[in-house]
């Protein structure tokens, strides 16, 4: 299948010849003239990359790709900017752009980081652990039938390279592979966007609206991190999963879908149906074929691995290395963020070495902190967290707004929390709860 690709340039000239160049070697080309039009774009197709100007009218290119990380966070992003420096590449490196490109740029730079994003899209998992093997033992068996899949491991250990991994080595590869994830999108959409909607089912339906599982029909369905989906919500997804077929919002009549399930969490799951938290039914329906996915720290064996391959996506085709020290370094720490924080953090030294060798002044520069020496960026959060409640007197919007983040997500950090032990189960005084 050809990849789908969004090109977006206020400037009329660039997005013509970024669409030319980019369907001359066979991609499908869709373009928007600013940010505001490409979310409307996005609304209507599955895209399986997105390049974009930074400086747009209207909602510029990294505002844009910070919603794009909210709404589609495996959808890989380029940046095209006329002011490149080190400290602004660190910034969209950051807030989690594929990478950037300065213009004037080549056909062929063009090309080769496309190709580096869409390869990063189509999913490539780097091991050599025998752990990962058996994992993906596992996934090639259950690639072959319809049964529905559960991942579960931390974030950043990679379920949805995984998932995607099933989904290409399925019957169904040749259809799309349309992923969700639950915890970015808020309670009051998640129904819609999962169901479609028909013209006039509520103020504002202004046209008739695709679900999620209507995009993946014959194909596959991610729904990463099943455990944020609100409980009303559950009921209406184990009558999917039994009766293979939707209730369209508006509509009269249910749709019959054909699609494979794969569900993901970083949550403990079975404790969350203990406590009433998630349907047992809805987890028994899930839980056709489990699979866990152990995080890096129980597997430092594919770091070296995962630190060779990270250098080579990252280097920009120069001859970057990592110094005895550095390697060392990197595989003494414990990655509660797993091979995503590594990746993040391999990808800023490479800027911060100047592409050339990685040293261990570029990752302590990083506050890539040892819990030994420095205590860990998790600590950190905690600590931002509960202080900022402290301050508001438990006012969870002025908390968020404080620290920068939605009410949600500090909903979520507090239920991590709780299940983590840190707060107990039934609240404090100041309002953790």
């Amino acid at each position: 299948m050809k990849a789908n690709v969004l090109v977006i340039d206020d400037d009329y000239h660039m997005r013509v010849a970024l669409k030319e160049s980019l369907t001359k070697v066979g991609y499908s080309v869709a373009t928007a003239e600013d940010g505001i039009k490409a979310i409307n774009e996005m609304d209507k197709c599955i895209f399986d990359l997105i390049i974009t100007d930074v400086k747009m009218p209207h909602l510029n290119g990294i505002d844009l790709l910070k919603h794009v990380r909210k709404e589609h966070p495996f959808l890989p992003v380029i940046l095209v900017t006329a002011y490149g420096t080190i400290q602004d590449a660190v910034t969209v490196i950051k807030e989690g752009a594929f990478d950037y490109i300065q213009k004037p740029f080549t056909a062929e730079a063009l090309y080769n980081t496309v190709r580096r994003a869409l390869g990063v899209n189509n999913g490539k998992i780097i091991y050599a652990s025998k752990a990962i093997k058996e994992v993906l033992l596992k996934a090639e068996r259950v690639a072959k039938s319809d049964a529905t899949v559960l991942i579960l491991g931390e974030s950043g250990v990679g379920k949805e390279l995984i998932s995607r991994f099933i989904h290409e080595n399925s019957p169904r590869s040749q259809m799309p592979f349309v992923p969700v994830n639950c915890a970015a999108l808020p309670e009051n959409l998640l129904e819609s966007e999962l169901f479609g909607y028909e013209k006039g089912a509520f103020t504002g339906a202004s046209s008739r609206k695709m679900g999620k599982f209507e995009l993946a029909d014959k194909g596959t369905i991610l729904l990463d991190e099943i455990t944020e989906m609100d409980f009303r919500l559950q009921a209406k997804l184990l009558r999917v999963l039994q009766e293979k077929e939707i209730e369209v919002v508006g509509s009269k009549y249910p749709k019959k879908i054909d699609v494979k399930v794969i569900a993901t969490t970083n949550r403990n799951i079975k404790k969350m149906v203990t406590e009433g938290r998630f349907r047992e039914d809805l987890y028994y329906r899930l839980n056709v074929f489990p699979i866990y996915v152990p995080p890096l720290r129980e597997r430092k064996e594919d770091i070296p691995e995962l630190v060779a391959y990270f250098l080579r996506k990252h280097s920009k085709g120069m001859d970057v290395s990592i110094s005895d020290d550095a390697m060392r370094f990197l595989m003494d720490n414990n990655w509660k963020g797993n091979a995503r924080e590594l990746e993040n953090v391999i990808a800023r030294a490479c800027i911060l070495s100047n592409y050339s060798v990685i040293k261990l002044t570029h990752l302590k520069d990083m506050e890539i902190a040892q819990e030994s020496t420095q205590g860990s960026i998790k600590d950190m959060e905690i600590k931002l967290i509960l202080d900022a409640l402290k301050t508001c007197q438990g006012n969870k919007t002025k908390a968020a707004s404080i620290l920068g983040i939605t009410a949600r997500t500090l909903r979520n950090k507090l239920k991590e929390y709780r299940e983590m032990g840190i707060l107990p189960d039934k609240g404090v005084k100041n309002g953790y709860n």
